[in-house]
């Protein structure tokens, strides 16, 4: 009789432990299903006002204001770094450039294989995780930590013909840089797989074509030259550019432009991007918008749009002439540091919805992980985008955040305008870290072309100490 008491009970175990294993395995695999894939299509120098949802007057972005549409619409979505290198590791760590460490675009290619990014943290999650694209962190081209697919090219890139690494392998390619690349992303997503993907898109466009030197250092700026695809070569002819009202500034207070820098003109109207540069810039939109709708389309094939995080962003802004200034986008004005933001994902997104709260680069990192129910492994500068998605209005979120940059020597004019600013709902505090009596105060809600220079009224130094002190606390 004992023994078959002890043979019941070891049955009654065995039994009681393949329920839970299968239990857990049902856990797991309906974990699985709630975690959604996650697209993120990264734009290079892309100002927030250069689509169609964010209210330009003529440009055909019909994929991208989709997005929009059907998702998430940030009108105060902003970069912590104007300069490629230094935010691409902001959108990646969630930290702010100080503490990641990549100050600026010279070759860091060694540096930024350290970097903690969210792919890695996704990657131990089970996530199938892919870059595709533009690093600029450098000159290598080889696959950084966290990707399981990797698509990229050397530095710059071109904007034709590109050679891209592809998993360790060199290839040649025919054609406009973003059509290949637009290629090689639905390549990937075509793949058969059983648990989510991410993959980063990271675009040439709209990035001018440069000749680079080896340390990641540019030749010739002025030389710059905007290159869409041959077929958009006459979009826009006839359309009147828009212009805002600062490309009229006299730079009244503003001592650090008012400089004198040795073979170069005055900022005037006259130093200002031109019309057909702008026109040439919005022409090689429109190709990252047609691959936008061909990656929309295959998704909706797939019957997997609705279970994907779609996000579309840029890295930093561009000047149109504002200020007098053309490719010298380094400085924290609006233009500079304003970038489009939005998000579809229907299971937690109402359609139509726009948001006013401040969004900046290093909130993509923590938001990402908290849509796809992932840990990740070190401490963010930014915050997760996901209340304000659901339509929360959080009482305490943010009211300010720092952007940074350090000086480089690549554009004459900018060199030694390193500069630390803070923004807040009302007031912009340019710091700069070498310039003596050249810092700048600006009321953004009553002066939002930044045309006057409030920092020596006798009114504005209790101003001035508040941000100061902000300024000292978001920099530690």
């Amino acid at each position: 009789m004992n023994q078959l008491t002890r043979l019941l009970s070891l049955q009654t175990i065995v039994c009681f432990c393949c329920v839970v294993l299968f239990q857990v395995g049902l856990l797991r695999a309906a974990d699985q299903r709630q975690r959604p894939n996650i697209v993120v299509v990264l734009v290079d120098d892309l100002r927030w006002d250069e689509i169609g949802c964010m209210g330009h007057p003529f440009v055909r972005t019909p994929h991208i204001d989709r997005i929009a549409h059907e998702g998430a619409r940030f009108r105060n979505a902003f970069c912590s770094t104007p300069l490629c290198s230094p935010v691409r590791a902001c959108l990646l760590t969630g930290q702010y450039t100080h503490n990641h460490g990549i100050f600026d675009n010279i070759n860091r290619s060694k540096h930024s294989h350290t970097l903690k990014t969210f792919p890695q943290s996704l990657q131990k999650a089970g996530y199938d995780t892919a870059y595709v694209g533009k690093w600029h962190m450098g000159n290598d081209d080889t696959a950084r930590p966290g990707f399981n697919h990797w698509v990229s090219m050397k530095g710059q890139g071109t904007s034709f013909d590109p050679v891209l690494n592809e998993n360790g392998k060199r290839v040649k390619h025919t054609g406009h840089t973003t059509d290949v690349l637009n290629q090689k992303v639905n390549a990937f997503v075509k793949q058969k797989r059983e648990k989510p993907f991410c993959i980063y898109i990271a675009h040439k466009a709209l990035h001018p074509e440069l000749t680079q030197r080896d340390d990641g250092s540019i030749t010739d700026p002025s030389a710059a030259k905007f290159m869409p695809a041959n077929r958009h070569n006459r979009l826009y002819t006839n359309d009147a550019i828009p212009r805002r009202l600062n490309v009229m500034d006299n730079l009244e207070g503003k001592r650090a432009l008012q400089r004198s820098i040795s073979g170069l003109p005055p900022l005037s109207r006259e130093t200002g991007t031109s019309d057909e540069v702008i026109r040439d810039r919005l022409r090689m939109l429109a190709g990252i918008d047609e691959g936008v709708g061909m990656l929309w389309k295959l998704l909706n094939h797939q019957g997997q749009l609705d279970n994907t995080v779609f996000i579309f962003t840029s890295d930093h802004g561009y000047w149109y002439g504002e200020h007098g200034l053309s490719v010298e986008r380094r400085l924290p004005y609006e233009e500079g540091i304003r970038v489009p933001l939005l998000v579809r994902y229907p299971p937690l997104v109402k359609a139509g919805t726009v948001i006013d709260q401040f969004a900046v680069s290093v909130d993509l990192a923590p938001t990402i992980l908290d849509l796809a129910h992932v840990k990740g492994d070190q401490k963010y500068d930014g915050e997760s985008l996901v209340p304000l998605l659901k339509g929360e209005q959080p009482k305490d979120w943010r009211k300010s955040f720092l952007i940074e940059y350090n000086s480089d020597t690549v554009f004459p004019r900018l060199v030694k305008m390193g500069y630390q600013a803070v923004r807040t709902l009302h007031w912009k505090y340019i710091r700069y870290n070498e310039l003596e009596g050249m810092n700048e105060l600006y009321d953004v809600q009553n002066d939002p072309y930044e045309m006057k220079n409030l920092i020596d009224l006798p009114q504005s130094r209790a101003i001035v100490k508040t941000l100061q002190a902000e300024l000292q606390r978001l920099a530690n």
